[in-house]
This record gives structure tokens, sequence and C-alpha cells, in this order.
């Protein structure tokens, strides 16, 4: 069943809710978009991202909606963060981004709307099934590739996280800063907005790809592929550094706690020394001079030893990001200990800084393993102790 016009304008105003169109010298296609967006709303946004041929002309003939304009090229990135601010500033609360070249259908648009029902407040991006015939091998592949690191850093599964046809909500991102101004945004925005805990799902939508002698696309494989790889590589080592170790201290409230120590320790049927040596490797790994590598490393040698992977994992998290100043320190602290003495002080004096790491990597290096060493033999022997004192009978070893 059709809606009519009148209820689909509606159900817009209802929601507070625009649609944003970011273009660069696409005037064959732009005129078409809109007129078939203005079916649908009039609230419609319109962002020139520095075009140069007919676009301007074009959208002179349009007095019913908002344009964005600016005379150079910045980007398909730069063009939407400015489309979201003069959205906010409208008074919308949610934006649908479609793009100008044609390959989405605005009959779609309705379902996006619709969906603020079941998704209050989320990022719902329009899934193309890119599986389908007629899809570009190229796409096809650079949307496999952005999913599979989409899926990595933030733990969320999405079959199409390139789709430029999503809603938004505007609100989150406000008050966010971002640093890109390309393609790459639209990837930078949906984990950067998940790690804030904005909810990212998805709806199918149409796609039409002009034949290839006909489609105009401004994304440069090779540039644009690798600005992408870039991004990724920074959102990949921000996660692993700060947002899965944060993420991993706020899941331990006090239920959880109890629960680990209740299957992982006080009921565990491992004899007691295994449990010791288990926390033992974690606390090492987690000071050892490993960074990045420290719970994969631990993973494997936890294997390699048959020790309990989920407690040499847990107790690895000791170099969570706050106590990471805390473990260097201590480590270039006992490090001069044994390599130059003179050198007991010089943190008080200049600072911790990455030149003084660099010029003095033996110090940090042997410092750490020391206390590495230290720290595991401490806590296994305070570990035992308790672990003989508070298991149960009925779970302490015999032999």
């Amino acid at each position: 069943m059709i809606e009519s016009p009148n209820k689909n304008k509606d159900l817009f105003k209802e929601k507070k809710c625009c649609v944003i169109i970011p273009t660069y010298n696409n005037h064959q296609t732009i005129e078409q978009v809109i007129n078939d967006v203005l079916k649908y709303t009039d609230q419609l946004i319109v962002v020139n991202d520095g075009s140069t041929d007919t676009t301007k002309e074009l959208l002179n003939k349009y007095n019913q909606i908002d344009i964005v304009s600016y005379p150079k090229n910045k980007g398909k990135g730069f063009a939407l963060r400015k489309g979201f601010r003069f959205a906010w500033s409208k008074g919308f609360e949610y934006a649908i981004t479609i793009d100008s070249d044609g390959q989405h259908f605005a009959t779609d648009l309705p379902k996006f709307v619709e969906a603020i029902e079941e998704n209050p407040n989320a990022i719902i991006i329009g899934n193309r099934n890119m599986e389908q015939e007629g899809i570009p091998e190229k796409s096809s592949f650079g949307n496999r590739f952005s999913n599979f690191w989409f899926k990595f850093e933030t733990g969320i599964k999405m079959p199409d996280t390139q789709s430029g046809y999503r809603l938004y909500p505007i609100k989150p991102l406000s008050k966010m800063i971002f640093f890109t101004r390309k393609y790459e945004f639209e990837i930078e925005v949906i984990v950067r907005a998940a790690w804030k805990g904005v909810k990212v799902t998805d709806i199918p939508i149409q796609i039409y790809y002009a034949p290839k002698e006909t489609r105009v696309s401004h994304f440069r494989p090779f540039r644009d592929f690798s600005r992408v790889s870039i991004l990724n590589t920074f959102l990949v080592i921000y996660a692993l550094l700060i947002v899965k170790p944060f993420e991993f201290i706020r899941k331990l409230n006090k239920k959880s706690i109890q629960e680990f120590f209740r299957t992982q320790i006080t009921q565990n049927k491992e004899p007691s020394i295994n449990i010791t040596f288990a926390v033992m490797l974690g606390l090492f790994m987690g000071v050892a001079p490993v960074w990045g590598y420290q719970m994969l490393i631990a993973f494997g040698l936890a294997h390699f030893l048959k020790l309990n992977k989920v407690i040499v994992l847990v107790t690895s998290n000791i170099s969570i990001p706050p106590m990471i100043p805390i473990i260097i320190f201590s480590s270039f602290k006992i490090g001069g200990l044994f390599i130059e003495s003179n050198k007991l002080n010089v943190i008080y004096d200049k600072g911790l800084s990455l030149e003084f790491i660099k010029n003095n990597i033996v110090q940090y290096f042997v410092g750490s393993l020391v206390f590495g060493i230290a720290l595991a033999f401490v806590f296994g022997i305070i570990t035992y102790i308790l672990l003989l004192i508070f298991r149960k009978p009925a779970y302490q070893e015999t032999n």
C-alpha cells in the first residue's frame, strides 16, 4: 500500500526529521534526486560541496529547500558534517543522508522514518544487499573489508557499513568532534558513535547501479581506500588500548566480580597451584614490554601451559589505561637498579617523555621483566594462601 504524500510529510515533521543530500559535480542526477525526495518531505538540505559544473544553477530553481554551499570541494565527510550542524541549528533531531548520484530510491525514505519508532536515537544504515547480481566487485570487496573491521572495533556485526543511505540521530553527533573529511567519515562516525553507546542497526533498501559507461563516481579507489585503511588502523589501536579495557572495567560490576570468583576461583575444581600459576602468568603478561600483544601472547601461553585462560586474561588486564603510567614508571625505577644507578632520579628531573623512553629502552625492558616477575611472585604467594584458607574442602586438591 502506497502512503499518501501528505501522510509522509506529516511523519517527517512529527519526527523532526530532515533529508541531507551532499553533492559534488552530479548535475546530471541531482535534480531528479531532489524532485523524488520532495515527494516525501520539504525538509530538505542540499550541501553543495564546491561543485564546478552547473549544480549551483540547478539548485537556484528551488526556493523551498535549504542550500548550504561553499566554493572549494572539501569532501563528502566535510559536507555531511556541515549538513548535520545546519540541521541541528534548524531544530531537527534526525537526518537521513542520501547520495546525489541516483543510486538510492526515495521510495525507501518512509522506511527510515518509521524505523525511528522501534530504534529511537539509533543510526540506521540502509542495507544494499551487496551480494546481489550487478554490484561491482570492488564495491563488494571494499564493503566486506569495512564490515570486518567495524565488527572488530565495536563488536557489532553489520552487513553494509559503507552505505551512504542512512538515518542519523543528530543530538549525539552534535556533542562529538570528528577528524575526517572524505569518504572515510562514514566509517568514523558509526564506529565512534557505537563507542558512545549509540545503537547501530540496519534496514533493507533498494539500490541502482548505472551501467559502467554512464556511472559517475568521485571515489578514487587507491587514495580513498588508503584513507579508510589508515583510519581503521587508528581505530583498532584506540579500541585495543582504550575502548575495550574501559568496557571490561565497566562490565565488572559487583555481581559479575562475585560470579567470576565463584566459578573460576572458589568452585573451580582445578588444583590451587594451577589457579595460582594462571594468576601469576596473567600479572606477568600485563606488565611485560609487549604492548598491544599482551593478551594475545597470554592466551597462547595459557593454552600451551594448560592453564585457565579466563583467569590469565582477566589478570593480564592490570595494564588498563589508568595503570599504564604506574607500570612504566615502576619499570624504569626498577630497571635503574640494574642498568645505571645514576638514572634513578632522571624521571623526576626531566619527566617521562618519549625521548627518555627511546634513550633508555634497555633500562625499561629489564625493569619491566623484573617488575613483572616480582609482581607475579608476590601475588602468587598471596593467591595460594588465600585459596588454601577460603576454598571449600570439596574443591581443594587431594595430591
